[in-house]
């Protein structure tokens, strides 16, 4: 490893190597078990709601078509990381192309910045439902829901776009060893041996950007919600309003825990092992996908209703 370190020979478009989880090396194929057994459940519980929603015109509500927009994103986000993740992982293929590399990052922070919209758009779905629930079909009409969607796709295709190309003119030494399960964009401009101080700088920006409007905006939707319930007369009433929220406070605290926290790990953790970063930025990856389900299946009636009849055995 010392030797290609100190290589001066350049490559402008090598092939990468994922360790997978660097200090775990000879027990990452049982860490690996758990790791794909929350993957099968995002598929088999993302696949699910899809199903479900598209074939009941019953649900095709706000929420659940904001909900249908989100497995989708689910999906697409697990399955950008997971299989080659848990490839690296179990049979050791620890090869990745330069190309595939920074496709695979661009789908994977691009659906991050997706999900982390679409929970916007289902807190503002909350908002009007509570606070102008006489309103609430006619403000979000499927065209309304269909150009926040639109939005949410384009927003995360233009932040994310310049980090591919920012990638692309990096020139990088023979020692192209990545610390971790995935093409991770810090893990990756950290391999560069040219400048990387407008890669390190936007990276943080984009973060800063997504996660700090989001959560203000969840925030403020939240804070109204509340000024709007604590306004209506008795304690069932208010538990009922409160009850219609849980789902998606569920979800945010999936999502956006585990993403802080491992950002902050990457950023300022320095004395933390750096197995726990890897480990934290896959769960980050691999538990909202495959909570997500569960919690809508679980908390919304209509869903776990449907959800029973598709899987109801007699007897």
């Amino acid at each position: 490893m010392m030797a290609l370190s100190n290589s001066s020979w350049r490559l402008h478009q090598p092939s990468f190597f994922l360790i997978g989880i660097p200090g775990l090396e000879e027990s990452q194929h049982w860490i690996a078990l758990p790791l794909c057994v929350l993957y099968l459940f995002a598929l088999v519980g993302n696949v699910t709601i899809l199903f479900i929603i598209w074939t009941d015109p019953s649900l095709h509500q706000p929420m659940c078509l904001f909900l249908a927009m989100l497995s989708g994103t689910d999906l697409i986000l697990a399955s950008s990381m997971a299989p080659k993740a848990l490839a690296v992982l179990l049979v050791h293929a620890h090869e990745i192309g330069y190309t595939v590399c920074l496709i695979q990052m661009f789908f994977i922070h691009a659906f991050s910045s997706m999900e982390s919209g679409i929970l916007v758009a289902m807190a503002l779905d909350r908002y009007v439902a509570i606070c102008y629930p006489l309103h609430h079909s006619s403000i979000l009409h499927p065209g309304t829901i269909g150009r926040i969607g639109v939005v949410v796709l384009v927003r995360g295709l233009l932040l994310l776009l310049p980090f591919p190309i920012l990638l692309w003119r990096l020139v990088f030494c023979q020692a192209t060893v990545i610390g971790h399960a995935y093409c991770e964009h810090m893990a990756v401009v950290k391999l560069a041996c040219s400048e990387t101080t407008v890669n390190r700088a936007y990276g943080l920006a984009v973060a800063l950007l997504v996660i700090g409007i989001d959560v203000l905006a969840i925030s403020i939707s939240y804070a109204l919600i509340l000024q709007a319930v604590l306004k209506v007369p008795g304690t069932e009433a208010r538990i009922k309003a409160f009850y219609t929220c849980g789902s998606h406070i569920c979800v945010v605290l999936v999502f956006y825990v585990p993403g802080i926290v491992s950002f902050l790990n990457h950023r300022f953790g320095h004395h933390v092992p750096h197995h726990i970063h890897v480990l934290l930025a896959i769960l980050y990856l691999l538990l909202p996908p495959a909570l997500n389900p569960l919690v809508y299946g679980v908390k919304t009636r209509q869903i776990r209703q449907r959800v029973l009849r598709v899987f109801y055995i007699k007897g």
